[in-house]
């Protein structure tokens, strides 16, 4: 340590101690602790083994021992995961004093054992999503390339798994979640987006889903679409207001599309060209379209090159 950093040392210590407890954000709580954020991950990776078998761990799974490994998976899985819950329970109410109460420990056990009863229909939901991926994309050599590799279908995944938590109102961790596969794909779905099954997004980059986005069944979006709000200037006041856009079923949105609104209702069988931005309702059957402006390239000479081979076609 150099002589310098050694002098203002203390001087430091004090002033980030003073934050410490003056700010209800950092000491404030600390008899309650927080989720684990590493072990949610965890928790999603066991998640995955457990949905698609032998894609994401070296275990052997076959027909002889599916069921002793299935219920091993299961009964580590729901330790992890309600001890988590009940952390952020805990952490969530004034009212608790901590994560063993025994009535938030029930709480945490009710939440945990009704969402592991849903994992067959996740599991279902999830394999649809895959097909969807494999019919909508040429390139896709396989179903199993989908599972193993497509950045969309891991968002996807973490969604559904994410979702079935958040319709339990348990706080934090499905936003741990969601934020771990925007954080690895650049693809941003709210957990409390209510989305229908055989849903794909091709390439995916860029894609935002708000919250309060419903997407009906057979809809596919194409990179940069956004699901948006029109305006959040409203804050906490918006909470639980219905700001994003409704999205019927077979409907395709095409690259950098934006829908923004509440009450922007996109109808079914619609197409969404390109680059639209649409703050009204689309009827169904509709296609939308927005006309690209005029392409004019100049030289140094001011010759016009519009028509040379200076111009390549993407």
């Amino acid at each position: 340590m150099s002589k310098q950093f050694y002098n203002i040392l203390p001087n430091i210590t004090d002033a980030i101690t003073m934050n410490y407890n003056t700010s209800e954000l950092l000491l404030g709580k600390s008899r309650k602790p927080l989720p684990v954020r590493s072990t949610i991950i965890d928790i999603l990776n066991d998640l995955r083994k457990l949905l698609f078998p032998g894609y994401f761990s070296t275990d052997l799974v076959d027909t002889d021992n599916a069921t002793y490994y299935t219920g091993q998976l299961l009964s580590n899985l729901y330790r992890r995961l309600s001890t988590q819950v009940a952390l952020a329970l805990a952490y969530d109410r004034e009212a608790a004093s901590s994560s063993y109460d025994p009535e938030l420990q029930q709480e945490a056990d009710d939440i945990c054992c009704a969402f592991f009863q849903s994992i067959p229909e996740l599991q279902r939901m999830l394999l649809l999503d895959v097909q969807a991926a494999y019919d909508g994309d040429p390139a896709a050599q396989s179903r199993e390339q989908v599972i193993f590799s497509y950045p969309g279908f891991y968002a996807v995944f973490v969604y559904r798994i994410a979702h079935a938590l958040y319709t339990r109102q348990v706080p934090f961790i499905p936003r741990i979640m969601t934020e771990h596969a925007h954080n690895k794909t650049g693809i941003d779905i709210n957990a409390g987006a209510t989305i229908g099954q055989y849903f794909f997004m091709d390439h995916g980059t860029g894609i935002v889903i708000g919250e309060t986005t419903v997407i009906g069944d057979y809809v596919k979006l194409y990179q940069g679409v956004t699901l948006g709000a029109l305006s959040t200037r409203g804050g906490q006041h918006l909470a639980g207001v219905k700001r994003h856009p409704t999205i019927e079923d077979r409907v395709t949105i095409y690259s950098n599309a934006t829908v923004l609104g509440g009450e922007t209702v996109i109808g079914r069988d619609s197409v969404i060209g390109g680059g639209a931005f649409i703050t009204s309702s689309i009827p169904e059957q509709t296609r939308v379209s927005v006309t690209p402006p005029e392409l004019s390239i100049k030289n140094d000479t001011q010759t016009d090159l519009s028509a040379t081979s200076y111009i390549y076609e993407i």
